[in-house]
């Protein structure tokens, strides 16, 4: 369920509404007169979210690239991160 807070709270409750957003990954809606304004997020929540949408971005990015021609085959992908990471299959 979602949490709303008035931008009040922000001022004057900052502690419980960082404690809070930090214990359960959950944002916090902020309202200005009613009226959704803001959303706060721990910094870990943020950078857990950011990194999934760099991850779909990169991969729409690769299927792309495999769909226009330009991609590699697996078996070099996994050739070059063997090479690379001194990984064996």
């Amino acid at each position: 369920m979602a949490t709303i807070r008035p931008s009040s709270d922000l001022r004057n409750k900052y502690s419980e509404i960082s404690e809070f957003c930090r214990t359960y990954n959950e944002p916090v809606f902020i309202t200005k007169n009613g009226v959704g304004d803001l959303v706060v997020l721990s910094n870990a929540e943020y950078e857990r979210i950011t990194g999934k949408l760099e991850l779909s971005r990169l991969l729409e990015e690769g299927f792309t690239a495999m769909n226009e021609g330009r991609g590699l085959p697996a078996s070099k992908v996994f050739a070059s991160l063997e090479k690379e990471f001194g990984m064996h299959g």
